[in-house]
C-alpha cells in the first residue's frame, strides 16, 4: 500500500485505514483514508506492517524510506519512539497529542485503557516522554498533574540504555488531624533555634513541636520555622539570652525577630520554607525536619501523642515555581522515599503566598 510523508504527517488510503485505524487504533480517519503521526508510521515500519514510506517533501524526489531512513530523516524523536513502542508492547493503544486529534497538548501521548482506543471517550494516561538528560520544568509537571481528571499524568523517562521509568505526577490534597490547643510560652532566641525552658507538656508531647533536650523532660528546642509559626499565632514570645531579642522583639514583634534570624542564617529560602510549614500545620499536618532523608520536612498527618507516634507518611521538598527538575534526581527522590515507606511531595512556592503541591511516584502501566 502507498503511504506518503508530507513533512508533517503520513497519509495512506482506505486499505491502511481498515488495517491500521479500524483494527489497531493507529492514526485518524481522513477523507476515506488514514493520517498517521510520524511516530506511528515509524512503529509500523519497525513492525514491518509498512514496507516503506514515500518521502513527498519538496526536493526529496519521492525517496522510499524504510524504518532506518525514516527515523533518521524525519522529526521523529527516538525518545518518543521508545516510549510509544513500549506502551504498544504493553497492550495499549495511544495517540500523539496533536491539536487536530485530541485537542490538548498536555504531554506527548494520550493513552487509552486496555481494550479501548481513540474511538472511545476514555483516557488512562497522558504521557510526557523525556530523556534522562533532559530538564522538566515545574510548569510542565503541573500541567501533567492537572490532567488527572482526564487521564493520570505520567512522565516517561528513557535512560541512556533505552530502558523506561514511568513516574506518576499528581496534585495531592494535604490534610491531617493534628490540631491541639497550646498554652502561651516564652523562649530564648539563640543563633539558629529557640529554647523554651519551661514548656507545657502539650507543646512537644501532644502537638509535636520541637525536641526535648533530654528524653526524660526538660527544655524544648524549636527550629526557627517552628518558632516563627508559633510566634505568628501568638503562642510564642521570644527574648534573647539577656532578656531581649533585638529591636523587633523590643517593639513587641517576636515573630519578626525570629524571621529576621531565619533570613540571616538561611537567606530567602527561609520564607518559602516557613510558608510551606505554616500551610502544613494549618492543614492539620505536623512537619518535622526531613534532613536525614534529603528533604525539608517529613510529615505526620495524625499525632495525638509522641508516645504513640507512627511513621511519617510524606517527605516534602520546598522549591521555587521556576525550578527545573532533572529526571535522574526525580528518580532518586522517588526511590529514596519509597525505600523508607514514604511519598515525595514537592511544594512549589515563591515570594508571594500560594503553594502548588506535586507528588511523584513510580508507576507500572
Amino acid at each position: 500500500m502507498d503511504a506518503t510523508y508530507d513533512g508533517d504527517l503520513v497519509r495512506a488510503g482506505r486499505q491502511a485505514r481498515e488495517q491500521f485505524y479500524d483494527a489497531r487504533g493507529y492514526g485518524r480517519p481522513d477523507d476515506g483514508g488514514v493520517v498517521l503521526a510520524p511516530v506511528e508510521a515509524a512503529h509500523l515500519l519497525f513492525r514491518g506492517d509498512l514496507d516503506v514510506v514515500v518521502d513527498g517533501r519538496e526536493g526529496h524526489d519521492g525517496d522510499r524510506l524504510d524504518f532506518r531512513s525514516f527515523l533518521a530523516s524525519t522529526a521523529v524523536s527516538e525518545v518518543a519512539f521508545f516510549v510509544y513502542k513500549d506502551l504498544r508492547d504493553r497492550g495499549f493503544y495511544l495517540t500523539p497529542t496533536l491539536d487536530s486529534r485530541v485537542g490538548d497538548e498536555t504531554g506527548d501521548f494520550v493513552v487509552y485503557p486496555r481494550g479501548k482506543g481513540p474511538w472511545d471517550d476514555t483516557v488512562a494516561y497522558r504521557v510526557r516522554a523525556v530523556s534522562e538528560r533532559a530538564e522538566v520544568t515545574a510548569d510542565e509537571l503541573q500541567a501533567l498533574a492537572a490532567a488527572d481528571g482526564d487521564g493520570t499524568g505520567v512522565l516517561a523517562v528513557v535512560d541512556e540504555e533505552s530502558e523506561l521509568t514511568y513516574l506518576e505526577i499528581d496534585s495531592p490534597t494535604i490534610t491531617g488531624s493534628t490540631h491541639h490547643d497550646l498554652e502561651p510560652v516564652t523562649g530564648d532566641l539563640l543563633a539558629d533555634r529557640v529554647l523554651v525552658w519551661d514548656p507545657p507538656t502539650s507543646l512537644h508531647e501532644r502537638a509535636f513541636y520541637g525536641q526535648r533536650l533530654d528524653e526524660n523532660g526538660g527544655p524544648v528546642q524549636l527550629s526557627l520555622v517552628e518558632a516563627a509559626y508559633l510566634a505568628s499565632n501568638g503562642t510564642l514570645s521570644v527574648v534573647d539570652g539577656e532578656g531581649d531579642a533585638g529591636d523587633a522583639a523590643q517593639d513587641g514583634d517576636g515573630e519578626q525577630a525570629v524571621i529576621e534570624r531565619g533570613r540571616s542564617v538561611e537567606g530567602e529560602r527561609f520564607d518559602r520554607r516557613l510558608r510551606v510549614y505554616s500551610a502544613l500545620r494549618t492543614a492539620g499536618v505536623a512537619p518535622k525536619t526531613g534532613f536525614k532523608f534529603g528533604a525539608d520536612f517529613r510529615t505526620y498527618a495524625h499525632v495525638d501523642s509522641v508516645d504513640d507516634l507512627g511513621h511519617s507518611e510524606t517527605l516534602v521538598r520546598v522549591l521555587s515555581p521556576t525550578y527545573a527538575f532533572a529526571p535522574r534526581d526525580l528518580a532518586l527522590d522517588v526511590r529514596l522515599a519509597h525505600g523508607v515507606r514514604k511519598r515525595i511531595v514537592f511544594a512549589l512556592t515563591g515570594a508571594t503566598a500560594g503553594i502548588e503541591w506535586l507528588s511523584v511516584e513510580r508507576l507500572t502501566p
